[in-house]
């Protein structure tokens, strides 16, 4: 009789097991996708459910991950160890629901864990739908080591514990993959609106924030909230707060200065965001991460009629990510506007390729086509973006399909 056990053939190298850890809650439709993305990496799948109603535990089970209950507690941190409890792989691999793993990733990651240094491997994770920060570094890649664990009780991270761990074992190292790795889908416009995000954010940071008032990271998040919220007042203390810590690394302070360009923007204090973006940008931080800086850069020169120095931004831009939609999109309005139609032109039919459903993309080329001329190509740019912005925005498809017919175009 065979026995049972590890068949990897022993002239292939083993692979280092890997566990996916995951809590969830109602996510029968999107849970298959993110399981489906890590079939090819991980040896063990945790889901931890936090009171599904829907079908989301059986479709876990599904995939053969083993389900545990977890009553839901306000704290994200909670639930995210009660997962790290089940694990067995030698690393711990950290999903929602509403993320995936990009395929090109996995063998990187693959030979990553090889590495007998690393203690967390951090991952690029692109915020699809977000018109800002598009990027993020995300520590959810890390050995399986009994002191890691995840702290505070809405953004929810192993990065307090893993600095401790670092003060105490010197000799581990922090890998970073600056590839795309993780595609997040919680920021598209559907999924915002269906999600009451801000003020179950805004509650429990705030009771964070009462313990730990000289937390710059606590301070970058709450006050960012406070300025999305329209509070901009109060999200400057907080983010000024944040900056005159010493304890702020790079990131952070990329995330302060960020934020802050943003509030002062808001105001119309353009100068005093510009400065900030400007020194957010200058953090030394993986260029990638700072694509909300440059884009919004970007605008606010271009608002201030400084369109060379715009376009100079928005190329730095998608220089760096040059799949960046936006960027293509707003280095073409800029073109458009010194004159360089046949350049804008292009850049909008990139946005587009990047995008297919970028409505503004369309209906600026649509514009930009009608100042060269091609008017059947132009036509064509806006009855798509009339078809878009009608699932989307009908208010902006009647307004763009009123103005073509007092050009005397029927679209």
């Amino acid at each position: 009789m065979d026995e049972q056990g590890d068949r990897t053939p022993s002239h292939m190298p083993r692979r280092t097991p890997i566990s996916l850890c995951m809590i969830v809650k109602d996510e029968a439709e999107r849970l298959p996708q993110c399981l489906e993305s890590v079939r090819p990496l991980v040896s063990e799948l945790i889901v931890v459910d936090t009171g599904s109603t829907d079908e989301t535990v059986a479709i876990a089970q599904s995939f053969g991950a083993k389900t545990y209950d977890f009553p839901w507690n306000h704290n994200f941190s909670d639930a995210r160890n009660e997962s790290l409890k089940y694990a067995t792989g030698d690393w711990v691999l950290v999903l929602d629901a509403d993320e995936v793993l990009t395929p090109s990733v996995i063998p990187l990651i693959q030979q990553a864990v090889e590495k007998p240094d690393y203690l967390a491997i951090n991952l690029l994770r692109h915020e699809v739908g977000a018109t800002q920060s598009p990027y993020s570094l995300v520590s959810r890649l890390f050995r399986r080591h009994p002191e890691i664990c995840f702290q505070r009780p809405y953004h929810a991270m192993i990065d307090d514990s893993v600095a401790d761990l670092l003060q105490r074992e010197p000799h581990w190292q922090i890998g970073e993959l600056p590839q795309v790795a993780i595609l997040h889908y919680g920021y598209e416009p559907g999924a915002i609106a269906t999600r009451d995000k801000y003020e179950k954010a805004r509650t429990t940071m705030e009771g964070f924030f009462a313990v730990h008032p000289d937390d710059p990271y606590v301070c970058s998040k709450l006050g960012a909230l406070y300025v999305q919220m329209g509070k901009i007042e109060q999200g400057m203390a907080l983010l000024e707060r944040g900056l005159a810590a010493p304890q702020a690394d790079a990131p952070v302070r990329y995330e302060l200065h960020y934020h802050l360009g943003i509030a002062h923007a808001r105001l119309n204090h353009t100068e005093e965001a510009r400065q900030h973006y400007q020194a957010a940008i200058q953090q030394p931080i993986l260029g990638r991460l700072k694509i909300g800086a440059y884009n919004n850069l970007g605008n606010l020169l271009k608002s201030m009629g400084d369109l060379p120095g715009a376009k100079r931004v928005y190329q730095q831009c998608i220089t760096i990510a040059s799949d960046f939609a936006i960027g293509h999109n707003n280095l073409g309005m800029t073109l458009k506007a010194m004159g360089e139609l046949s350049a804008a032109i292009a850049h909008y039919q990139q946005a587009i390729a990047l995008n297919p459903s970028y409505a503004e993309a369309y209906q600026n080329l649509g514009v930009a086509l009608l100042k060269a001329g091609q008017v059947p190509q132009s036509l064509e740019a806006f009855e798509r973006a009339i078809a878009l912005h009608s699932e989307a925005n009908p208010e902006e498809a009647k307004r763009l399909r009123r103005g073509l017919l007092e050009m005397g175009f029927v679209v």
